[in-house]
C-alpha cells in the first residue's frame, strides 16, 4: 500500500506544480482560473492521501513530485517560451492528466484497505472530471 499511495501522492504533487506553472504561463483568464483551481485541488488530494499513510510509510512520502513530473513541467515551460501559447499548454496539461488517470487506474487494481480504496475511488472520479475539463478546453481552443 505504501508504494501505491506514494506513487499517487507524487502524481498529485506533479499535477499541483504543473497546473500552477501552466497558470503562470497562460494569458486567458478562464484557463488561468481553471489551472489554479486544479492546482489547489491536487494539493488537497495529496494531503488527503498522506493522512491515510500509516507509520513509517508517511516518512517516505514524496515531497516534491517525480523526475518525470519535473520534465513534464519543463516541457510545458519550453512550449510556452517558444510561443506555443494556450493551445500548446492545454495539449501538455491534457497529456499530464492522462498520466494521472492511468496512475489512479493502476492504484485501483492494488489491494488497499477499504477506507483507502474509498478515497482512491473518489479521487479517481475527480481526476477523470479534471481530465475531461482540460480536454474540453483543449478541444474547443481556437487556434
Amino acid at each position: 500500500m505504501a508504494t501505491t499511495l506514494n506513487d499517487l501522492i507524487e502524481t498529485l504533487k506533479d499535477g499541483e506544480k504543473g497546473f500552477r506553472s501552466a497558470a503562470d504561463d497562460v494569458k486567458d483568464v478562464g484557463v488561468k482560473t481553471t489551472f489554479n483551481e486544479l492546482s489547489r485541488q491536487r494539493a488537497q488530494m495529496a494531503a488527503e492521501l498522506a493522512s491515510h499513510q500509516r507509520g513509517d510509510d508517511a516518512k517516505s512520502s514524496p515531497e516534491s513530485g517525480s523526475v518525470s513530473g519535473a520534465a513534464h513541467r519543463g516541457w510545458m515551460n519550453i512550449k510556452s517560451a517558444l510561443g506555443g501559447g494556450e493551445k500548446a499548454i492545454l495539449d501538455e496539461a491534457e497529456r499530464g492528466e492522462d498520466v494521472a488517470v492511468k496512475a489512479y487506474e493502476d492504484a485501483l487494481k492494488e489491494p488497499l484497505p477499504a477506507d483507502v480504496a474509498d478515497v482512491v475511488r473518489k479521487q479517481y472520479r475527480e481526476v477523470k472530471q479534471a481530465h475531461n475539463r482540460v480536454k474540453a478546453m483543449r478541444d474547443s481552443w481556437k487556434t
